[in-house]
């Protein structure tokens, strides 16, 4: 009882603001996994889901409590726990986190592991216009979330607001874009989730009071604290409360031909013919709006081919995909009223409505319009038929673009309420919409579902996020690493930037170039732009070209690495791209997005400004770092200032790392995950080394849990005299043994060694003393485990 005391008390010190000081308790009961807390004015619903993730609901008195839920799928568990009872309050206690309810003055908190976490403050009140609920926090919290912002990592003070809205030609700064979320990280590795579609505002703190606050107009009033044990198990538990990002298709690793946008099918042709004269790997292209109209306005909802322009449209799709090709199309939500398709879209109650029931119309850019109300079953058949149309022609991938929506005004009405109730879960849901589908009709499917807005929880439709109409500028470059790393914390782990940028006709080679080889460590390469400027490598000159060819192939010669990233993100939520401070807990390093973690063993550090010839890198501690071009090793836990090559950006690997790397293609269609190099950099201090490797077929649904994979692993260990590699393999329940083709490549190695040897069986190795490199050809049956000694000496 003493030790629990002790917990209350401290808790109640440093975060013992009290509560609603009108707030009475009045009784207390737990059963059945839900501790039900009855105040004056409302019940508290307080339920663990598991010894990380706790949920809180207030239900005033009067209100129905709402269980629909957008972003849990995650069913509570039972939790080992118990409700201890003092004088003046109690604690709800699990081996992980502990909810205290404090009678007088009334008070609910938060602790894990008897560490306090976070505490209402004045919990939920309602006032004139927004109801909402506020919490304490420590002073020194560095605060993320929010969804993609141009901000800077740490956004305390900010008060956000919480309404997708798409910023045109943004920079280094935006304070609203496509994707808000309900969601506050906290440097001290916990986060809460506001469980709650309406629109609203985030407010980290903006009075400097050390309050964090959610506002909103209507609702749900639950959230959800979750903790972890570090940044990937708290992103980890996050993603298991809101579903687990699909494995996309393997091609989507690849490079993408896009712009706004090609006017036929010749122009289509021709731009995919010269990606394949100049070598240039390529996997799939995007077409743009001009597949359904002539122009730019008033043709939005025609949703089928134009025939004077793309003649033959299934032809085309099939032999672009004879050539390895996929085909990608946009599509938009609004139906215009001047429209092919309007007549039928209003014969057959499609669209969202007016207070009396007719089509809700309304102007925008495009054109007079309405918007497809795919909350009405009748609007989401109607949809989702337009899109099984287009993939039975052989279209492998959907584009859904100003799904904010751009223009949804309050007074549109859709079946299940108003405008401002589900505007900020339209893209959200019209992506389930796409992938609901897909796995009703085409159930052994991977689908691409690019989209332009979402919310929390998007990720398990396999969603894929783009930053949005950002500037062709150094500034709009700038601020992708941050709103990329950031939405990976918020489990939107392919959130990428147009490469290249998108707005205004500002011509830069060196910016171009620079921002193609970003994209070879952001999720997704897909460079896309307006016209005026082209997007595309092969439209550049020779030079910026042969930078940009360069950049692409060295994005697929790391697609066995990549893909492994991607079966990370799919089983663990962890996101593709990662800021330092994950591993390095160095403080200045909470506010950095300047360098990033590419997976596990790549330390990036773009280039974001122009006529830079060396750059000072941080090199996170606890690793020694080699540069991926020259082998030079760096210290970890020191900053050194490195020169800038023109053809690559600062580039570095883990020591001991193990990278699996292809053979060049020309596109995934090609690659073979039973031929691949395998990259190991030794390094004397790191005693013992793993790595891995997932392959499947690139295509199939669900394939890992189907067990049709193969999960490769690989191992080191490392003495003075000798260096041990083991490779063993996990084989699915539904796929065969392979002998794979494996060229092994050792790093920094000074000495050539007396001996590489397979079970005492000498094996042939070549050595490269200028580069410090071994290389030893391998064949190995996935069947059995390989063991290698290198003698060094």
């Amino acid at each position: 009882m003493k030790n629990h005391l002790l917990i209350i008390s401290l808790i109640s010190s440093l975060l013992g603001f009290s509560q609603n000081p009108n707030r009475t308790f009045e009784s207390i009961n737990y059963d059945n996994n839900v501790l039900e807390v009855k105040v004056h004015d409302g019940v508290y619903k307080i339920i663990p889901y598991s010894e990380r993730i706790v949920e809180t609901t207030f239900i005033p008195n009067g209100e129905t409590f709402n269980e629909n839920s957008h972003a849990v799928v995650l069913k509570p568990e039972t939790v080992e726990s118990g409700l201890l009872k003092t004088d003046t309050s109690f604690e709800l206690k699990t081996p992980g986190i502990s909810i205290t309810v404090q009678k007088q003055p009334f008070q609910i908190s938060y602790s894990y592991k008897g560490k306090p976490i976070i505490s209402e403050k004045m919990g939920y009140v309602k006032n004139d216009s927004l109801e909402t609920i506020q919490f304490n926090i420590t002073k020194d919290e560095i605060l993320y979330g929010g969804g993609a912002r141009a901000l800077g990592m740490n956004r305390r003070g900010h008060r956000l607001q919480l309404y997708n809205r798409a910023h045109y030609g943004y920079e280094t700064h935006s304070e609203l874009m496509n994707y808000t979320m309900p969601i506050m990280m906290s440097s001290n590795q916990y986060m809460v989730h506001f469980d709650n579609a309406p629109i609203g505002f985030l407010d980290l703190d903006s009075k400097k009071e050390n309050t964090l606050t959610y506002e909103t107009i209507f609702g749900r009033k639950t959230y959800q604290v979750i903790v972890g044990d570090s940044w990937t198990d708290l992103i980890d538990n996050y993603t298991d409360l809101t579903g687990k990002q699909p494995l996309p298709p393997r091609w989507a690793l690849g490079n993408f031909s896009s712009r706004f946008g090609y006017h036929s099918q010749k122009e289509v042709e021709a731009t995919v013919q010269k990606f394949r004269d100049e070598q240039i790997p390529l996997d799939a292209v995007i077409i743009d709006i001009f597949w359904f109209g002539k122009d730019i306005k008033g043709h939005m909802g025609n949703l089928e081919f134009l025939k004077d322009s793309f003649p033959n449209p299934t032809q085309m799709i099939k032999d672009l995909k004879s050539d390895h090709v996929n085909t990608i199309l946009v599509t938009e939500p609004f139906v215009l009223t001047t429209s092919k398709r309007w007549q039928e879209v209003v014969d057959k109650d499609v669209m969202a409505k007016d207070s009396v029931g007719n089509p809700y119309t309304f102007d925008f850019y495009f054109g007079n319009t309405g918007l497809i109300d795919i909350y009405n079953p009748k609007g989401k058949t109607w949809f989702w038929d337009i899109y099984k149309g287009l993939a039975d022609m052989g279209v492998t991938g959907v584009w859904g673009d100003l799904g904010e929506p751009e223009v949804h005004p309050s007074k549109l009405i859709h079946a299940t309420g108003t405008a401002d109730e589900v505007h900020n879960i339209y893209g959200h849901d019209w992506a389930g919409l796409i992938a609901e589908g897909y796995k009703t009709d085409f159930p052994n499917q991977r689908p691409f579902i690019l989209m332009r807005a979402g919310y929390s929880g998007s990720q398990r439709f396999g969603m894929i996020p783009w930053s949005g109409d950002v500037n062709r500028t150094w500034g709009g470059l700038q601020s992708q690493p941050e709103i990329a790393l950031q939405m990976g914390m918020q489990g939107l782990g392919y959130m990428h930037s147009d490469l290249g940028g998108f707005a205004g006709d500002n011509k830069d080679a060196e910016l171009y170039a620079r921002w193609l080889q970003y994209g070879v460590f952001q999720p997704i390469y897909r460079p896309h732009a307006q016209e005026e400027v082209p997007a595309e490598p092969v439209f550049w000159d020779s030079k910026t070209k042969a930078l940009a060819k360069k950049s692409i192939e060295l994005r697929y010669r790391l697609l066995p690495y990549n893909y492994n990233l991607s079966f990370q993100n799919h089983t663990k939520g962890t996101p593709l791209m990662r800021p330092l401070f994950f591993e390095d807990d160095s403080e200045a390093l909470k506010t950095d997005a300047s360098e990033y973690f590419w997976g596990d063993d790549f330390l990036i550090a773009p280039i974001l400004k122009s006529q830079i010839t060396e750059k000072e890198i941080y090199f996170p501690k606890n690793s020694n770092w080699f540069d991926f071009y020259t082998n030079e090793m760096f210290e970890g836990g020191k900053s050194v200032t490195v020169k800038v090559a023109e053809d690559h950006i600062p580039t570095f690997v883990r020591g001991g790392a193990f990278i699996p790397m292809a053979k060049p293609m020309q596109s995934t269609k090609e690659y073979d995950g039973h031929i691949f190099e395998l990259h190991f950099f030794y390094d004397a201090t790191v005693k013992e080394s793993e790595g891995q490797l997932y392959n499947d077929d690139g295509l199939t649904a669900d394939a890992y849990d189907k067990g049709h994979y193969e999960l490769m692993a690989f191992s080191s260990k490392v003495s003075a005299k000798e260096i041990e590699i083991e490779i063993k393999a996990e084989l699915g329940s539904d796929f065969q043994t392979q002998t794979k083709s494996i060229e092994l490549v050792l790093h920094n190695i000074s000495l050539k060694p007396k001996s590489v040897k397979i079970s005492r069986k000498k094996l042939d190795f070549t050595f490269n003393k200028d580069q410090k490199i071994i290389t030893i050809p391998l064949e190995w049956n996935t069947s059995k485990e390989l063991k290698l000694n290198i003698k060094l000496n």
